[in-house]
């Protein structure tokens, strides 16, 4: 069975009316979020045929979940190879967040360079 066409008059053409399939509603956090930005605006012939191959949102949902796991293994190890403990925390806050802070920057660039814009 052919599926119907309709078409919509555009000035002198007729253009036809087309619509993607409905994708599952997935929630894509700020790792994701940051790779569809990056395509759109750096790989415009990627991020069209993830889109209409119906498999963008998927895609996103993958690197989203991949950095997210990506960042916080990061940040445990650089914790423990610095010795930022929670007893330092306990002992010097102000110390423990700067560093902390630090560690979670570095994370973030590799993530970013890794993951997101490569």
């Amino acid at each position: 069975m052919a599926a119907k066409i309709t078409y919509t008059q555009q000035g002198d053409y007729l253009m036809p009316d087309l619509k993607l399939p409905e994708q599952p509603k997935v929630q894509i956090g700020i790792w994701g979020k940051r790779h569809l930005r990056y395509l759109k605006n750096h790989h415009p012939i990627i991020y069209t045929n993830l889109l209409t191959s119906c498999k963008l949102t998927a895609h996103l949902a993958d690197i989203d979940r991949e950095a997210n796991e990506m960042f916080d293994r990061l940040v445990k190890q650089l914790s423990k190879q610095e010795g930022v403990t929670e007893q330092l925390k306990a002992e010097n806050q102000i110390l423990w967040v700067r560093r902390m802070n630090n560690i979670r920057n570095r994370a973030e660039e590799f993530v970013n360079s890794e993951l997101i814009y490569e």
